[in-house]
C-alpha cells in the first residue's frame, strides 16, 4: 500500500484491487488446505502432482478476480 500510495494510485483503486495480494490458496502450505484435503472422505479434493495443481487452485482464482472486478466497479460507481 505505501508503495501504490507513492506511485500515485488512488487510494480507492488500492482498495478495490486488494484481494489480489492473498495468494494462501496458490500454494497448499496452510493448515485449512491441508486439513480440508486430509478430511475429505470422498477423495475429490487432493494436492495433485505439481506444487501448483490442488483442488483449491480454480475456486481461489476465481474468487480472487471477481472480488477486484466488484470492488474496481464499486470504485467506479461511488466515485
Amino acid at each position: 500500500m505505501p508503495l501504490g500510495i507513492a506511485l500515485g494510485i488512488p487510494a480507492s483503486m488500492l482498495i478495490a484491487a486488494f484481494p489480489a495480494v492473498c495468494g494462501y490458496f496458490l500454494i497448499p502450505s496452510t493448515g485449512v488446505l491441508i486439513a480440508g484435503v486430509a478430511f475429505d472422505r470422498t477423495g475429490t479434493t487432493r494436492i495433485g502432482k505439481y506444487v501448483l495443481n490442488h483442488s483449491y487452485m480454480i475456486p481461489g482464482l476465481v474468487t480472487t478476480s471477481v472480488s477486484v472486478i466488484v470492488g474496481l466497479v464499486l470504485v467506479k460507481i461511488i466515485m
